[in-house]
């Protein structure tokens, strides 16, 4: 990688906030979130931007080109972001997370001929969210995928603990209406560390933040600001959400497990499969007092990072937070395959389309892993990450 300038700085606005991409007549164009703190509270401005590049590093600003004047009345000012753009139809379309005065939050339709002239299509689920407001939308037409982050979420048993949470939604946009057509609805990560996930145009790979917001991040005394997730193809089969991990991986190795396993991995690429699983405990990136722990316990899959290393806490007060522990449904049936991928500071877990991810702060020479399987049948294999 080569650190390049900064690509756009505030002029008018306080800050330039998160936003898309989408290239037309060969050029980059950006529709970002421009920041107006305007003595905060209610009074915060929040407005959609637009700038264009010939080569991807200069960009010239174009300024507002969605604000109050967009919005029918009822609409905040000072809670509107995060514009993602598509092309569909030969029209241009954009989703802003929004809320009305007093309300929750929402996702908002827009379109638009040129990128400059935007007209506003509709509010596309008609009501307010379960949490206070949402955060960077994203939809996929080829997939009928619309993704969001809710914050502030009321929990649901253990569905969901994190008090913001990433939800998906299947199903199609009436652009005529500009409605949501919801087919089914889930979270998409069941782990500690999820957030502000996109899909890029024209592939099916989504990428997410692997961090969390209102907890101590304890990345900068070890010498960086927060990751993102591996990338992850993304398929709707019957409604539903399925993740599989991309790694470009190297030499591998595999072996047979009968009842047990030890290994030292410390990043990697680690797939388990198996078949009529009754039981399994794995402990990764274990040293003297250190582990974190995945194992199959009462029918489900328990994650715990309380042994990790570095003490992760936040706001939320329920057991399960307080103990480090998050909790994935397990998939029923003859064979089972879990992927994990490693890297020093964070472990992705994938079964049957769905993930599990969190941050990890081990110490640096806790390397060790150990598998105790009870299957009729058990390989584990290790790839390298190779790089690029």
């Amino acid at each position: 990688w080569e650190y390049l300038p900064i690509a756009l700085t505030p002029t008018f606005e306080d800050g330039c906030f998160s936003g898309s991409a989408i290239v037309y007549k060969d050029k980059l164009f950006l529709l970002y979130t421009g920041f107006n703190e305007n003595g905060g509270g209610e009074n915060i401005r929040q407005v959609q931007c637009l700038a264009e590049s010939d080569d991807g590093v200069v960009f010239k600003k174009h300024g507002i080109v969605i604000d109050g004047n967009n919005l029918p009345e009822g609409y905040s000012l000072c809670d509107f972001r995060d514009p993602k753009v598509w092309r569909f139809n030969d029209m241009f379309w954009c989703a802003v997370a929004g809320k009305k005065v007093g309300g929750k939050g929402r996702i908002l339709l827009f379109k638009s001929t040129d990128l400059f002239k935007w007209q506003f299509v509709g509010d596309l689920f008609g009501k307010n969210c379960a949490g206070e407001m949402i955060e960077c939308p994203d939809y996929n037409e080829e997939l009928g995928l619309l993704v969001d982050c809710e914050q502030f979420q009321p929990s649901e048993g253990n569905i969901h603990l994190n008090i913001h949470t990433t939800r998906f939604y299947t199903g199609k946009i009436d652009y005529n209406n500009g409605k949501f057509l919801e087919n089914n609805s889930g979270i998409i990560d069941y782990g500690f560390d999820f957030y502000a996930p996109q899909i890029f145009a024209g592939a099916p790979v989504m990428i997410g933040w692997l961090n969390m917001w209102d907890r101590n991040i304890p990345s900068a005394k070890y010498g960086f600001a927060g990751m993102l997730t591996v990338p992850r193809k993304v398929e709707v089969i019957k409604g539903e959400l399925y993740q599989t991990p991309i790694v470009n991986t190297g030499k591998e190795q595999s072996v047979k497990v009968e009842k047990s396993f030890t290994d030292e991995v410390k990043r990697g690429v680690i797939t388990i499969e198996t078949t009529s699983l009754k039981s399994l405990s794995l402990k990764l990136r274990k040293g003297e007092n250190n582990y974190t722990s995945f194992s199959l316990e009462n029918g489900e899959w328990v994650f715990d990072r309380s042994k990790s290393g570095e003490q992760i806490v936040g706001v939320e007060k329920d057991a399960d937070s307080l103990s480090g522990i998050r909790r994935m449904p397990f998939s029923k049936g003859d064979k089972t395959t879990l992927t994990l991928v490693l890297d020093d500071y964070s472990v992705e877990i994938f079964e049957n389309g769905k993930s599990l991810s969190a941050t990890i702060y081990p110490p640096e020479n806790a390397n060790g892993l150990e598998l105790i399987v009870d299957a009729k049948s058990c390989v584990y294999t290790k790839k390298e990450i190779k790089l690029f």
